[in-house]
């Protein structure tokens, strides 16, 4: 069972930009990912199509389940 942590921001331009972790250490540390993100945005280095990193949304994980199937 591959898990991501979804980071999602709020852009300048009022829409939703994620950045995804992948394999995150758990269990999650809320307080760590929220000041993380902080500092994200304080940096200044990430520019989506919609502008500037600007706000914290929130945060989760992602869990995907992949089955192969052979199909000779």
């Amino acid at each position: 069972m591959a898990k991501t942590l979804e980071l999602q921001f709020g852009t300048e331009f009022g829409k939703t930009a994620r950045i995804s972790v992948d394999n995150p250490k758990e269990p999650i540390d809320e307080e760590i990912v929220k000041l993380s993100m902080e500092q994200i945005i304080a940096s200044d280095i990430f520019t989506t199509s919609s502008g500037r990193l600007a706000v914290s949304k929130g945060a989760r994980v992602v869990e995907r389940n992949i089955t192969d199937y052979e199909l000779a």
